[in-house]
């Protein structure tokens, strides 16, 4: 049972650890007053990239690419949500659109191999025909693995998760202890009257965004190369929307967000783990949608004006800052 319970935690914090990565960045998007809808097309850029990328030059090389391809994106969608002051869902969702896409297209094999070809004619032609790339591998923390229980659940992983537990401590420190992290909230909550107070909007909102598209990128990347090295197209499914429903339930706090990625981890873990006692195995399907179904509900209820202000939502999330309309 010790084995059962030890497994469950490790694999939880794995499929976690996604969701964490990408919601870490999209906190501080939203935070400057940023809805960045685009997560789901920066991560399946960032898993597609990170690929082509392993079987290049190797892992370094891939995760590098996947952060830049996010923040590009993210950039394309800074213009059209703060220079532009285009609606931002709509904004939001057409980068996704593009991800999607353009994802699907670069890791078409006859496609694949051409780029493989042009990054390095010396690969074999095994690497250039398959769907599979090396794992990262698993980094043992000396004595803290060997605690019962938790040990090899949260340290025995690869560098990525050890990366996003660094990543949370160190963002929710920024966010909540620092001038800079006073200066992003300020953003999000009264843009005229930070901007009257020498605070560049502006540069905030890019910066965060940036952030937001660096981090997804780098979810894209985990997903595959930390997670589940085979391709397939549109393998995110819906998991970037997913992380923006995090980012709600977490009250925009890193802290919390961890807790929240290991909640809707391991609800991805168990609904496999119980099928092995017969459990949900007539219709598995029951519990792989419960994470889509808090997404919604949480949505939903985040509609809601009395309920946005008790949780604390940016006051001008989604909403763009003009100097001359303020």
């Amino acid at each position: 049972m010790i084995d059962w319970i030890e497994s469950v935690l490790h694999i939880t914090v794995q499929m976690g650890t996604l969701y964490l990565l990408a919601s870490l960045g999209e906190i501080y998007a939203e935070r400057s007053g940023i809805l960045n809808l685009g997560l789901e097309g920066m991560m399946i850029m960032g898993a597609a990239l990170s690929f082509i990328f392993t079987l290049a030059y190797g892992h370094f090389a891939a995760i590098i690419i996947s952060i830049a391809a996010g923040i590009l994106m993210s950039l394309v969608l800074a213009v059209m949500a703060i220079h532009m002051r285009l609606n931002q869902v709509v904004a939001g969702l057409a980068i996704t659109m593009l991800g999607l896409g353009l994802s699907g297209f670069l890791a078409f094999p006859d496609i694949r191999k051409n780029i493989l070809l042009s990054l390095n004619p010396a690969l074999p032609e095994q690497a250039l025909m398959t769907q599979e790339a090396p794992k990262l591998p698993e980094i043992s923390i000396p004595l803290l693995s060997n605690i019962p229980i938790i040990g090899r659940a949260f340290f025995h992983h690869n560098v990525l998760v050890y990366v996003s537990y660094i990543a949370a401590l160190v963002m929710w420190f920024i966010l909540f202890k620092t001038r800079i992290g006073l200066s992003l909230r300020s953003v999000g909550e009264d843009p005229a009257t930070a901007d009257s107070l020498g605070v560049n909007v502006f540069l905030v909102r890019y910066l965060a965004t940036v952030i937001s598209g660096g981090f997804a990128g780098l979810a894209g990347a985990y997903l595959f190369i930390g997670f589940h090295p085979f391709w397939q197209e549109g393998m995110t499914a819906g998991k970037g929307f997913i992380a923006l429903a995090l980012v709600i339930l977490s009250t925009w706090n890193p802290l919390r967000a961890v807790l929240g990625a290991y909640l809707f981890g391991g609800i991805d873990t168990v609904q496999y783990r119980l099928q092995l006692f017969g459990l949900g195995a007539q219709s598995p399907y029951f519990l792989a949608m419960l994470p889509y179904l808090i997404t919604i509900i949480t949505l939903i209820l985040i509609s809601f004006e009395n309920l946005r202000k008790r949780i604390g939502v940016p006051k001008s999330l989604g909403i763009p800052y003009s100097r001359e309309q303020d």
